[in-house]
């Protein structure tokens, strides 16, 4: 069974978005971004809420940018092609691979559970990982912890969810001093 895993960067006190909106402080390094370029790999469907699709819009068309470095290219080439589903009560159309979702986090869950595909099932965001984490959809939370404290914003860990048991699978230091925490959910 494909497994679903939210992964997102996070300030140290716990955000992924500072209480005016702005994440540029999770902008990353060079070693930071080839880890995502990698991980990336490992999906095989994405599904995004509608903010974070928008802010992911960018990638549609970078190929264009004729100043894009080697790594950005990269990313590109995978992020296109990717399967999106987009979770939005306000959006009527989605561009490139990606469609709106037809059903719930949880629907949409099951039903590419249960379709053939290889892959993870990433959720980005955190207002879409916390309907999946209620329905104890998710397998593994991985975070990059940015070396910075915003002081308020939008979690990475919803206040509603659950108590949630978790085995730490796997964490990486960055030269950056960014860091990369993977825990698995205990079953």
């Amino acid at each position: 069974m494909r497994s679903v895993t939210y992964s997102m960067g996070v300030s140290l006190d716990g955000y992924i978005v500072g209480p005016d909106g702005n994440f540029d402080w999770t902008t990353p390094d060079e070693d930071v971004f080839r880890f995502w370029i990698d991980e990336i790999r490992q999906v095989g469907v994405h599904l995004l809420g509608r903010r974070l699709y928008e802010t992911m819009l960018y990638w549609e068309t970078a190929d264009e940018d004729p100043t894009l470095d080697d790594a950005a290219r990269e990313w590109t080439a995978l992020w296109k092609p990717l399967p999106k589903v987009v979770f939005s009560t306000t959006l009527s159309e989605v561009q490139g691979n990606a469609r709106l979702a037809s059903g719930s986090v949880a629907e949409e869950i099951e039903r590419l559970r249960a379709a053939p595909g290889e892959g993870d099932i990433a959720i980005g965001g955190a207002t879409l990982a916390a309907e999946a984490a209620e329905a104890g959809l998710i397998d593994e939370y991985q975070a990059i912890v940015h070396p910075v404290l915003v002081g308020g914003g939008i979690p990475f860990f919803p206040r509603r969810e659950r108590r949630v048991d978790l085995e730490l699978v796997e964490t990486r230091t960055f030269s950056s001093k960014f860091i990369y925490l993977r825990y698995r959910v205990a079953r």
